[in-house]
């Protein structure tokens, strides 16, 4: 299975044809549009699952390259199913679907692994732009959502301290700054001046020292959430 963390450069393209995912979703009207258009988009789809429950069992050996998951699922919920996939898979790539939009969702999820968070309605024109944007380490995020994390950031930035708080070196500032502003990390590469597997050296250690797992989590935490 591909690192979907590591494996894509920040600039590469992203062929679906060699990708492949797994759908959770209790709507079975929803489910069946998904499958099309994932489908359609030239992913391999190897599972599609109604419940958590029975999804589980299936991803404690192995994960494909990327999770579609429904957060409100009847039973376990997609939050706690995300943990538990996490926890024994630490690559896994996870894009939750949901109808809510309420920042205490999105942060949950965050906590739980999740890598990215699509509102239902944006389905049908950005499901597959998600996708792809995962397995490059991208972290997308419905218009709503991402203003409302905004809106919720809107108070006194962090100390020039936060950076000591956490042992942070300059150059590991300078790089979760970048994060904070949503840069990618050729992007990041670019603007000081060093490879982006150097950026991704630098991000390990920065994860370590937050002890997060993912760049969306490494955010949240410095922020201070």
């Amino acid at each position: 299975m591909l690192d979907t963390r590591q494996g894509f450069p920040d600039n590469a393209t992203v062929s679906s044809e060699s990708c492949t995912a797994a759908l959770v979703e209790d709507d079975s009207d929803l489910r069946t549009a998904i499958v099309e258009i994932v489908e359609e988009g030239g992913w391999v789809l190897t599972d599609v699952f109604p419940n958590a429950e029975s999804a589980l069992p299936s991803f404690e050996e192995r994960v494909p390259d990327l999770i579609l998951m429904d957060i409100q699922l009847p039973g376990m919920s997609g939050i706690e199913l995300a943990s538990k996939v996490r926890a024994r898979h630490e690559e896994a790539a996870i894009l939750m679907l949901t109808v809510y939009d309420d920042t205490d969702r999105v942060f949950n999820a965050i906590a739980a692994g999740a890598s990215g968070y699509l509102l239902k309605r944006d389905v049908p024109t950005r499901l597959l732009e998600s996708m792809k944007e995962v397995l490059t380490g991208g972290a997308p995020v419905s218009s709503d959502i991402a203003l409302k994390m905004f809106e919720h950031f809107q108070k006194p930035p962090p100390d020039t301290a936060g950076g000591d708080k956490w042992n942070l070196t300059t150059r590991e500032q300078e790089i979760i700054d970048a994060l904070v502003k949503g840069d990618l990390y050729k992007e990041i590469a670019d603007q000081l001046g060093i490879s982006v597997p150097t950026v991704r050296f630098h991000l390990g250690n920065i994860y370590k020292k937050l002890h997060v797992r993912t760049r969306t989590e490494a955010v949240v935490k410095y922020l201070g959430k």
